[in-house]
Formats: structure tokens, C-alpha cells, sequence
């Protein structure tokens, strides 16, 4: 689905996705970012009542059943919001911790957990990176042993988005001592479970309404029933998931990035030097028309990658083209910030400042959901450009 081509039922979804945006979640987005955390609980169950946090999800539990398109949609609109924890926060409700269970999880499972998640009455999070594991996946130490019908969980799980507010966690955990792409698991543990420790609140550079936590599992008892899928293809099934987060993280940006470029335009115009607005500056309004083209470069990017994924027929091709999205989401956010702050001069660097927001709250897309350097392991890759493994 392409912007030209999009169906009324399309933008009747970005209709209402902008309306809860700018009469709900906008006009408290300050005092959440002054709180260092926004209500996940209240502000995910009026999300749940509109519909909007199981879009591609099965209607059996809830969701809407529509194809990805609609959850790009989705993703475009909560750019809207003025900072980047919230939209962050809600994309791992939606698009980080419940595709493989909406897709691999057992009847059971999805009832008990996918369904409370779709209706915003509990808050997931996603339980991959570890304090010596975060891009590489197979390193990470958290196991989760058999003891009769039950898994018992020890280790650590750093980098939790909704960690403080999570009613359970996504957890990838090794469950045999095989070989380190096939010896991991997807669980489904609840956070009020004995052995379960939110050990702090992480403070970040940016993203401040979002809360991060540091957790430890210490002979946290769940049973098997709750693993996603089959045993040992934990691995496979995350890297499934990191697809819908990265797209989703790409379409999250555009509408972000318009916004500071629309700001800086305004303020380069009534902002006056040696005689002349800012913004009448060839040097200047070149620019901004630069960066603008870039944000339409990254949108039909990552909406052909999205049509590609609704597809289905080329796993490879989405792979990469949501790499690509990925790696040029972040590197762009960079860029747009970085060049437009610059125009605001002093204003720009002062803490409050719109476009000074963005920057820091921003720079996490290089880093978080794989950093850049992955992205370009996993392009290199699927090009056939990677040097040869020598005996």
C-alpha cells in the first residue's frame, strides 16, 4: 500500500489515530517528559477501546485482522506524538512483544496474554538484550532450565522498554546447551512472579517518558506452556519480530522528522539576521528541501518494504529492504536534528526546545532494535558482499 493508492478505510484509521494523538496524548506529553514516565496502563486501555493496538492481530483475540499496511498507518501517525518514548512504548506493545505470539502462540497462551494486550488491560515488554548481549543475539546468557512441567529462569535482562510497567515480558532465554542459534526459547513470564526483580530505572539521554528498567529472574518458576512455539526456535522467532519492529520504527520517524523540519521552517522565517530572515538563506532553504526529499526517500522505502512483507513471497528481499528502512530511519534522524537544531542557533540548545527533543530522544533509532553496524552485517549479507570464511 502506497500513499496514492491508500483505501478509505485506510484514512479513516490515520484519521483517528491523529485524533487520539492531538486530543489525548499531545497535550500531556510535557508533564510526562518532566515525570520521566508517561500511564502506560491508562493511556494503552484507550488505546485498546479504540481498536488501535491489534490492528494486525486475529480477531479471535481481539485484534482487527488487517494486513501490515494498516499498521504502518499506525506507526506514520504516532509520529505525531511531540516526543519519541511514548510512540517507542506503544510500537513495543504492538509490534515488538506480541507478533510471534499472535502468530506461533497456542490458543491457550494467546487467550491468556494476547488478548489482555490487544484491549490495553495489561502492558508486554520485550526481554531480548541482556548487559553482554544487545546486538549479538546468540550471546545472551538468560536460561531458562526444565524442572518437570515448569521452566526455571535465572539471569538478566537490561534495556526494558515498559519495564517498570509491564505486566509480563517477552522473554528470550537459552533452554538446552546447543548450538547457540538453535538452544533458545520464546516465554511468556509474568513480572508479578516470585524471583522477579525490577532492579532500577534506567536514566537515558532522551526518551524520558519511557520507562527502562534493568530486571533480574532468579529461579523464576513458569510453565512450559508459556514457551511460543516450538523449543530451540526462540532465535528464528525474534528475528521474525525485529522485522515488524524495524518497519515500525522506520514509519514511526517520518512524521517526527516533518515536524522538526516544519518547526525549523517557521522559526528560520521570523528569526532575523544581518537584515533578513534565516530562512531566506539560500544555504538554508536548500537545505531544508534536502532533508525534506530524504524523509520522502526513507516513505517509499519503507512502504515498499511494508507491500512486501503484505506480500509474503519474498522473505529476503523484506529482510532487507526493512534493514535498509532501519538503517536509514536512524542515520537520517541524525541528520535532520543535527542540521535543523543548528538553524535555531542558541534557542536550539536550550533543553526545552522542540527540535533539542527530538535530538536526543531520536538518536536511540541507530542504536536500539539492532544498531546500524547490524543493519549493514545483515545488507552485506543478503548482497553477497561479505568476506568468504577462510579454513
Amino acid at each position: 500500500m502506497s500513499e496514492p493508492t491508500a483505501t478509505a478505510e485506510h484514512l479513516a484509521l490515520r484519521a483517528s489515530v491523529a485524533r487520539v494523538v492531538d486530543e489525548y496524548i499531545n497535550p500531556q506529553v510535557d508533564a510526562w517528559e518532566a515525570e520521566k514516565i508517561f500511564p502506560a496502563h491508562a493511556l494503552f486501555r484507550r488505546l485498546g477501546e479504540l481498536g488501535l493496538l491489534g490492528i494486525s492481530k486475529p480477531v479471535e483475540y481481539g485484534g482487527l485482522g488487517l494486513d501490515h499496511s494498516y499498521a504502518l498507518v499506525f506507526a506514520e501517525e504516532l509520529g505525531r506524538i511531540r516526543c519519541g518514548g511514548v510512540p517507542m512504548a506503544i510500537g513495543v506493545q504492538t509490534d515488538m512483544c506480541t507478533p510471534a505470539l499472535a502468530r506461533h502462540g497456542s490458543d491457550a497462551l494467546r487467550a491468556e496474554f494476547l488478548a489482555p494486550a490487544i484491549a490495553g488491560e495489561r502492558v508486554g515488554c520485550i526481554g531480548v538484550s541482556e548487559p553482554d548481549a544487545g546486538s549479538d543475539v546468540a550471546s545472551l546468557r538468560t536460561t531458562a532450565r526444565r524442572d518437570g512441567g515448569d521452566y526455571l529462569i535465572d539471569g538478566c535482562k537490561l534495556w526494558i522498554t515498559n519495564g517498570t510497567q509491564a505486566d509480563w515480558i517477552c522473554l528470550l532465554a537459552n533452554t538446552s546447551d546447543g548450538p547457540a542459534h538453535r538452544n533458545k526459547s520464546l516465554i511468556v513470564v509474568p513480572l508479578d512472579a516470585p524471583g522477579v526483580v525490577r532492579a532500577r530505572k534506567l536514566e537515558k539521554l532522551g526518551m524520558w517518558s519511557s520507562d527502562t528498567a534493568q530486571i533480574h529472574f532468579d529461579g523464576v518458576r513458569v510453565p512450559q506452556r508459556h514457551r511460543i512455539g516450538a523449543e530451540g526456535a526462540g532465535f528464528a522467532l525474534q528475528m521474525q519480530q525485529f522485522q515488524e519492529e524495524r518497519l515500525f520504527a522506520a514509519a514511526v520517524m517520518l512524521k517526527g522528522l516533518e515536524y522538526v523540519i516544519a518547526e525549523t521552517i517557521a522559526y528560520t522565517r521570523e528569526r532575523q539576521v544581518f537584515g533578513a530572515s534565516v530562512l531566506d538563506n539560500q544555504v538554508v532553504h536548500f537545505r531544508l528541501a534536502e532533508l525534506q526529499t530524504e524523509v520522502e526517500a526513507l516513505r517509499a522505502l519503507t512502504y515498499r518494504a511494508s507491500a512486501l512483507h503484505v506480500a509474503g513471497t519474498d522473505e529476503n528481499q523484506v529482510l532487507k529492504l526493512a534493514s535498509m528502512a532501519k538503517l536509514k530511519a536512524g542515520r537520517l534522524a541524525r541528520e535532520v536534528t543535527d542540521a535543523c537544531l543548528q538553524y535555531w542557533g542558541g534557542m536550539g540548545y536550550t533543553w526545552d526546545n522542540p527540535v533539542a527533543r527530538l535530538y536526543r530522544d531520536f538518536r536511540l533509532t541507530s542504536i536500539g532494535g539492532g544498531a546500524d553496524e547490524v543493519m549493514l552485517g545483515i545488507i552485506c549479507k543478503l548482497m553477497g558482499t561479505l568476506p568468504q570464511k577462510r579454513a
